[in-house]
């Protein structure tokens, strides 16, 4: 079993076990990632994201599991069709993770503008005392 952090396993009512995953495996990989921005403004059915990539359909059907597995897409039956059609709500883990280091590196970039800048008015002060 993974990290209970990440990843937790929930019993089906027909007996299957399946792996719930987080918004971060789902990015991990840039088909998937392609897969979302493909989805995310408009549903499509399987064949039309398969199309799209020159990998096997199996594949892609592999990584809109693992899409589905993370709560990111949904299927949606429409008579023979499957279609998926994203549910990007999860990702805001995503940026709330991110959040948190872009807060650090603004500060770390706020106080090097300031050293820049008063290496400059130094430069400035030492030309103009010459």
């Amino acid at each position: 079993m993974r990290n209970q952090n990440v990843s937790y396993i929930f019993e089906q009512p027909k007996g299957f076990i399946i792996m719930k995953r987080d918004a971060f495996q789902a990015i991990a990989d840039p088909t998937r990632r392609e897969i979302l921005g493909m989805i995310a403004y408009k549903s499509l059915n399987v064949n039309s994201v398969a199309e799209n990539f020159d990998v096997s359909r199996t594949a892609i059907y592999k990584h809109i599991k693992i899409l589905t597995e993370c709560g990111l897409i949904t299927m949606k039956q429409e008579g023979r069709e499957r279609y998926c059609e994203a549910k990007l709500e999860r990702l805001s883990e995503v940026a709330d993770w991110v959040d948190q280091y872009k807060k650090i590196w603004t500060e770390r970039l706020d106080r090097l503008e300031i050293y820049l800048a008063e290496l400059q008015l130094n430069k400035k002060d030492n030309e103009t005392t010459k």
